[in-house]
């Protein structure tokens, strides 16, 4: 350990203790249940409502879109929710064809209790076998036995039929079986097969036919009476699939698509059947936008919104429940139990991952992810349990995968073929902290920002937009700067001084409005003229009163600018200024907090610009208005004056400058 830095005793009130770099997961800790139960629910209260109060409606104006973060298990979800609602099979049905004896193109279809469509088509088989004289006791009993108003029509249609008076081959085709019945069917991968069903073709002797075995039924038939998930981004894709489900949600009837050949239509026509289901949406928030906004059906249709959260909050309520949503996690992976301190360690991941001091993840494939690798690890060790150091490895291993390109780009700043200055100070000249989009992958490094003044208007030329390099949101941001500018020096008389800035070696669009804080404290050191501690990098974006204001992927552009640090060698000088309310957002790798707590890097949180200005440059600002130079308010008002003045002096003639550069030389 280190002893602090002097110069930066000003700013102790701004700098971070290391507790306030992590989550405090030991609080978290206290609360385990003595038992838990397994639960993907927890933390998922408001969708789950929405849901069953759908649920209690049977109506074709009363579906759901369920809006499902990344990470969260649909089958598992829906399943749980089932159990627990008590969604019902009890009006589920199964489904029969039967040859039409008047037309055998024309199928006739009938509903049957569930699971007694194969016992039905027996005794009907039994029924056709004797002679329309002898049927009338197994008429009465096929009637009494089979409740289905349908199946009764069918027998007296073919009270006085024969086998050989029925056209076709077939007498018919079981369609939905429910031996088994089940409230909820799945449909992840869509097409009009999988969905709608379809009737397929066959080709005897040259003549293309169809026939009762070759219907098949798609998940709309299979979940008829009951509930059916659908994968919306894939049904989404497929418009006509999208405005077929709809026709038959507004309607409640299904009917057969033509079977048709690259030849000619075939002509098969089964009859329609009527739908009574709930469906479910799968998706996510933003394809649940872009309905709401291009398909004025939509609302009609699905009301009900289900939205699923990403973290489970800890502020105002127990942890307690979270233990069972890990629970879950745990037997989803199958893993041996996890000691303690493996919790703990688990508690610090998955906060971290939500970059929230106070929130915890509900990403439940992530951390099954996780505590699987653990598991392999656990098990080469032979270890009964999983602990501390297994999770961690499996965490380090996961962050060494991904991060081949950004040590890439971390040696090129080592080996000075990206000039960042970690040491010493230099007028216009700061480090920003950016994230990098490269490969799939993100991760923080510095971006060197300079900048120069010039006599002009007033003006900061902003060189990454005039390159055509400037997204919209980081113009923005140098109109905001470029407007507390003048509300500091320009209220009575306009600013006689201009700026350039640039993000320099950037050969990438440079968007968001989170270096607006470096830019302008390096506008600040520039027209002051007073040098800022290149040992120290800056994000935050501002507002035109300069107050600091958050910005997103802090840890990263921490971690970021810590590599290239520790590669150089910790000197207790660097340090990171972030604003005050991203303090919350925080969550630094053990080694960073090791790092802070031996005083050998620090992070400084701010909420105004002036005291990351004093913080950087090591001089207080004073008041814009100031004639003297201690302030870098001051010295900026006494150039900006010197500058105004020279201006307004009126102009020698050339020829009284030339005889007074002759007495001068003279005498």
């Amino acid at each position: 350990m280190i002893e602090e830095s002097a110069q930066r005793e000003f700013a102790k009130h701004l700098k971070l203790p290391v507790t306030q770099l992590v989550a405090a997961t030991e609080k978290w800790l206290n609360e385990y249940p003595d038992t838990v139960t397994a639960n993907p629910l927890v933390g998922q209260d408001r969708a789950v409502t929405a849901i069953a109060r759908s649920q209690q409606i049977r109506s074709n104006l009363s579906h759901i879109y369920m809006a499902l973060p990344a990470g969260l298990i649909v089958e598992d979800i829906v399943q749980r929710m089932c159990n627990d609602q008590g969604w019902t099979s009890s009006t589920m049905r199964d489904w029969v064809y039967l040859a039409n004896p008047e037309d055998e193109r024309a199928p006739i279809s009938i509903s049957l209790p569930a699971g007694t469509a194969e016992s039905a088509l027996v005794g009907l088989w039994e029924y056709l076998e004797k002679l329309p004289n002898e049927r009338t006791e197994i008429f009465e009993r096929l009637v009494q036995t089979y409740a289905s108003a349908g199946f009764r029509h069918y027998l007296e249609l073919v009270a006085d039929k024969l086998f050989d008076d029925i056209p076709g081959t077939e007498l018919a085709s079981v369609v939905v079986s429910h031996t088994e019945p089940q409230p909820w069917y799945f449909c992840d991968r869509v097409s009009q097969a999988s969905l709608f069903g379809d009737i397929r073709l066959q080709s005897i002797d040259g003549t293309i036919s169809a026939e009762l075995h070759l219907i098949r039924p798609g998940a709309i038939l299979k979940a008829n009476g009951g509930t059916l998930v659908v994968h919306a981004a894939e049904l989404l894709s497929q418009p006509d699939l999208w405005r077929q489900l709809k026709h038959i949600l507004r309607t409640g009837v299904y009917e057969w698509e033509q079977p048709t050949t690259t030849q000619a239509a075939i002509h098969y026509e089964p009859d329609p059947i009527p739908v009574d289901l709930k469906v479910i949406l799968a998706g996510g928030r933003e394809l649940y936008s872009q309905l709401q906004d291009y398909d004025p059906e939509f609302s009609n249709l699905f009301p009900y919104f289900a939205e699923f959260s990403s973290f489970y909050p800890t502020q105002n309520q127990s942890t307690a429940p979270y233990f069972d949503f890990l629970a879950y996690v745990e037997n989803r992976a199958h893993s041996r139990p996890l000691n303690k301190s493996a919790r703990a360690a688990l508690l610090e991941i998955s906060a971290c991952s939500t970059e929230h001091q106070h929130e915890l993840s509900l990403d439940a494939v992530a951390l099954i992810q996780l505590l699987e690798e653990a598991e392999v690890l656990a098990s080469l060790a032979g270890e009964p349990e999983i602990s501390r150091t297994h999770i961690i490895q499996a965490q380090l291993e996961a962050e060494n995968r991904d991060r081949l390109l950004a040590e890439l780009n971390w040696q090129s700043i080592i080996e000075k073929q990206v000039q960042i200055d970690t040491e010493g100070f230099v007028n216009g000249q700061i480090n920003g902290l950016t994230i990098v989009g490269m490969g799939g992958v993100e991760f923080g490094e510095p971006s060197r920002i300079t900048a120069t003044v010039h006599y002009g208007d007033g003006d900061i030329i902003d060189i990454e937009r005039k390159a055509e390099l400037s997204g919209s949101i980081h113009t923005k941001g140098i109109m905001i700067l470029t407007a507390y500018l003048a509300n500091l020096f320009a209220k009575q008389d306009p600013m006689p001084l201009s700026a350039t800035l640039v993000f320099e070696q950037s050969y990438h669009e440079v968007d968001g409005d989170s270096a607006s804080l470096a830019e302008l404290c390096c506008l600040i050191s520039a027209l002051s003229e007073t040098p800022i501690d290149q040992s120290i990098a800056v994000t935050g974006a501002i507002d035109q009163f300069g107050n600091v204001q958050a910005i997103g992927g802090i840890n990263q552009k921490i971690q970021g600018y810590f590599e290239i640090c520790k590669r150089r060698g910790l000197n207790g000088q660097h340090a990171v200024i972030v604003p005050k309310s991203n303090v919350v957002n925080i969550h630094l790798s053990a080694e960073i907090r090791e790092a802070v707590a031996n005083n050998l890097f620090a992070v400084y949180a701010v909420s105004h610009t002036t005291e990351a200005f004093e913080l950087l440059m090591n001089t207080p600002c004073g008041e814009a208005s100031a004639t003297d130079k201690e302030g870098l308010f001051g010295r900026i008002h006494q150039r900006l004056q010197a500058v105004i003045s020279s201006q307004h002096q009126p102009s020698t003639p050339w020829w009284q400058r030339i005889f007074k550069r002759s007495e001068q030389s003279e005498g």
